[in-house]
């Protein structure tokens, strides 16, 4: 049986000024394990704040987010993330200062994987492309394609069912974003739901992605 995410009916809103804004208007969709899904719009649409939701980033005013049956909000915002699902962001996110395997190892510690996290980082690092040697170098010496392979190994700690990326291939040239993009398909290929946000028609079409439109904080596949 797949596991399946759904969103039910979910609004939000938030105060700019004295205005109230509403950026999602009642959005529903379902997304399924094995499967790699995109939400495509114009900056301002509401993806990221959908995203933002999804991870558990930000709590659901409206209506429910639910995996297999029940709701994300049952479970703390920190479990949720930690148990569930990884965002791997456009900007990555990385501690600068430290090498590629000690980004990854800090996740490691963090989701409590075992004693052996030196061997566990290199190896994730290794499915996504990087030998040892890159591993052992600082986030700022390696380019943009290899920061982003790092955020997506950092997103596979855990074994979590849920992976979410933020315009993934925004900053990088279009060899590399060919093989960041066949990183999500494997991920979609290992069981697990893949849901990638960007402006990009061409982005989704090279994912083979079941494709959501996100227009004026409305949804539709």
């Amino acid at each position: 049986m797949n596991n399946t995410l759904k969103i039910e009916n979910v609004s939000h809103t938030y105060t700019d000024g004295q205005k109230e804004v509403v950026v999602l208007k009642g959005v529903n969709a379902a997304f399924e394990s094995g499967k790699v899904y995109a939400i495509v719009g114009e900056s301002g649409s509401g993806k990221t704040t959908l995203i933002s939701l999804i991870s558990a980033l930000d709590k659901v005013q409206s209506g429910d987010i639910k995996y297999n049956g029940k709701s994300i909000q049952a479970i703390s915002q920190a479990q949720f993330r930690l148990k569930y699902a990884n965002i791997v962001f456009q900007s990555y996110n990385l501690i600068k200062y430290m090498t590629a395997r000690e980004n990854v190892e800090v996740a490691l510690d963090f989701a409590r994987q075992g004693k052996n996290e030196k061997e566990k980082a290199y190896e994730l690092l290794e499915e996504v492309g990087l030998t040892r040697t890159e591993a052992d170098r600082t986030v700022q010496k390696l380019s943009g394609g290899e920061q982003q392979r790092v955020a997506i190994a950092r997103a596979m700690v855990g074994d979590v069912p849920i992976v979410v990326a933020d315009e993934p291939t925004g900053n990088l040239d279009e060899k590399t974003e060919a093989k960041v993009l066949e990183l999500f398909k494997t991920l979609a290929d290992d069981g697990k739901i893949v849901i990638v946000v960007t402006h990009s028609k061409k982005v989704a079409k090279l994912l083979n992605a079941t494709v959501y439109s996100m227009k004026n904080g409305k949804l539709l596949e």
